[in-house]
């Protein structure tokens, strides 16, 4: 490999949000979806010449930005986009809030898989929103959003489907078939999308392919908003580069004029780091996948080696989704952080026998982390 992804940077005396939970404690974070390797050299030159120019005012998205993700999207996923498509944003987080609340109304409903990453119930929470929760069930290894359990319930306030593709948790990438399905169940009900792609680069499974939700046919496209983002693909998200592709008109304004004095522009340098990013981050993403890959296939063999744990295999994402439901313990992710790991813990997401883990790490870290765990579990 031309890159070093086993690399260990100290970041214990850093700015990290991911380290500094566990300031001065003999715990190794595995938690937060923010990777430990050194983000592409690419970003860092262009960084830095950014930085020699030494004025940093007010910026707008520049061209060659836009023209990248365009080409990126027609080229890897097929998809055909307009430049007047895209909103930029400082977070694929507040372009999830910002859905939530210029495609619903006070007194309307949202339909939520779970479990699924926090921000999309807490944005429903914040905004006032009913919220009709759909279970994700395992189907032959693979976690799969359970529509048809929740359709007998909706009431006709409901206005809008969260999707989340890749899954987090669980790493599904949803085939075309499965997707076709989710836009029916939005047709039936006249359901808007907002469809969280900010994991689409990260595939670790050999011949799975993402399908951007949006792409689907028209109806598909003017009912959706996605959300996209280099920033877990090239662990830049303290920059907060992200983007909205919002092709219907109407929905777009919304959007918008939602953001209007609250969500400011995008940083100056995030702009540069995104832009470096898609142009000249290639080689370094397809040696971290391979890297990736091999950190959660021995993940997945020595999980599910555990007692009482078990372990399905992420199809994308570095994001393992770990049962814990057999473990004898009330806690699983108290249990493991008293162990020396730190895990996210699973009811965040939806379910607290689960707890989730971050194998976007050098090897060697990961397996000390793992090896803490084996070691709690065996000796319970």
């Amino acid at each position: 490999m031309a890159f070093n992804f086993d690399e260990s940077i100290d970041r214990r005396h850093s700015d990290s949000f991911k380290w500094q939970k566990y300031y001065e404690q003999n715990v190794i974070p595995l938690w937060v979806a923010d990777t430990d390797f050194r983000s592409p050299p690419c970003i860092i030159e262009a960084l830095q010449a950014r930085i020699a120019h030494g004025v940093f005012g007010y910026g707008f998205p520049p061209p060659e930005l836009t023209e990248l993700f365009i080409a990126r999207m027609a080229e890897r996923y097929h998809w055909r986009v307009q430049p007047e498509w895209l909103v930029f944003l400082p977070g694929l987080v507040s372009g999830i809030n910002l859905a939530v609340r210029a495609l619903t109304g006070p007194d309307e409903g949202i339909v939520i898989p779970t479990p699924i990453y926090p921000p999309f119930r807490a944005a429903a929470r914040g905004a006032g929103r009913r919220q009709r929760l759909a279970p994700m069930v395992l189907n032959d290894g693979r976690w799969l959003a359970d529509l048809a359990a929740v359709e007998t319930e909706l009431t006709g306030v409901e206005k809008l489907l969260m999707l989340c593709n890749p899954h987090n948790p669980g790493g599904t990438v949803y085939r075309r078939e499965e997707l076709q399905q989710q836009l029916a169940f939005a047709q039936r009900h006249d359901l808007l999308v907002c469809s969280d792609e900010i994991h689409c680069d990260l595939l670790l499974e050999p011949g799975v392919e993402h399908i951007p939700f949006a792409s689907l046919d028209s109806d598909a496209e003017q009912r959706s908003v996605t959300l996209m983002s280099p920033s877990k693909t090239f662990n830049i998200a303290g920059l907060g580069a992200s983007l909205a592709v919002i092709p219907n008109p109407r929905l777009r304004m919304r959007f918008i004029a939602q953001r209007s004095g609250i969500v400011p522009s995008v940083d100056v340098l995030a702009f540069v780091a995104a832009t470096a990013a898609w142009r000249d981050g290639q080689q370094w993403l397809d040696e971290q996948l391979a890297y990736l890959r091999g950190n959660r296939d021995w993940l997945r063999a020595r999980i599910n080696e555990l007692p009482g744990l078990h372990m399905a295999s992420p199809e994308g994402t570095y994001l393992a989704w770990i049962d814990a439901h057999e473990l004898a313990v009330e806690n699983p992710q108290r249990f493991f952080e008293q162990a020396g790991v730190g895990l996210s813990p699973g009811a965040e997401f939806g379910d607290p026998r689960f707890v989730r883990l971050n194998f976007g790490c050098p090897r060697a870290l990961l397996e000390e982390g793992v090896e803490r765990m084996a070691a709690a579990v065996n000796a319970g």
